[in-house]
């Protein structure tokens, strides 16, 4: 059974960075209807630990879940947008691991950019939407951390590949979050 994405891509005014997931985890497991909404992925904790040196900035410890309202906040504030890879996807095993989605529908990526004229760099957080970004772009998949430069819609982008947020990635939070410091540097 195909699912189409959920959610609308998230692009502020102004907008220096895409962040580009695969796509959102089955619905049961969303902490909130917003990306990176599974409480047992760790990209909002990266993002508290790279931007104010808190793991729980962007987490409400007591309830369990994240504050919706300041990441939106946060996100608009420094011109990150976020979307996903795939648009319409077949789960393999009904579970969020990459590794078992088949993409059906990839981002239009020239139609996304269009929206967001400033945008400078996209971030892939993973393995399966640096491979599917590389491809959209005609280059080859940067190594995680790092990244590849090309011309694309007729303007100068950087694809850069970060690791997986996903507890699932075998590397410590901390050497994550050393990995995503290059979104800090893009927006400062």
């Amino acid at each position: 059974m195909t699912e189409r994405h959920p959610l609308k891509p998230f692009l502020p005014t102004g907008a220096k960075i895409l962040m580009l997931g695969s796509f959102p985890p089955p619905m049961k497991r969303w902490k909130m209807p917003f990306y990176y909404p599974n409480f047992q992925n760790d990209m909002w904790r990266i993002f508290g630990i790279v931007f104010f040196n808190d793991l729980n900035h962007f987490i409400d410890v007591e309830k369990k879940c994240f504050k919706q309202d300041e990441i939106i906040d946060f996100l608009t504030t420094n011109g990150i947008a976020i979307y996903d890879s795939a648009v319409e996807i077949e789960r393999g095993n009904n579970d969020a691991s990459d590794a078992n989605l088949q993409v059906i529908e990839r981002i239009n990526l020239s139609e996304i950019l269009a929206q967001i004229p400033d945008c400078k760099a996209i971030v892939s957080t993973g393995g399966k939407s640096a491979e599917i970004v590389a491809d959209i772009l005609g280059v080859k998949t940067p190594a995680v951390g790092e990244f590849v430069e090309t011309i694309f819609s007729g303007r100068p982008i950087r694809l850069y590949r970060m690791p997986s947020t996903s507890r699932a990635f075998p590397l410590k939070i901390e050497v994550k979050a050393r990995a995503y410091e290059a979104v800090r540097e893009i927006v400062e």
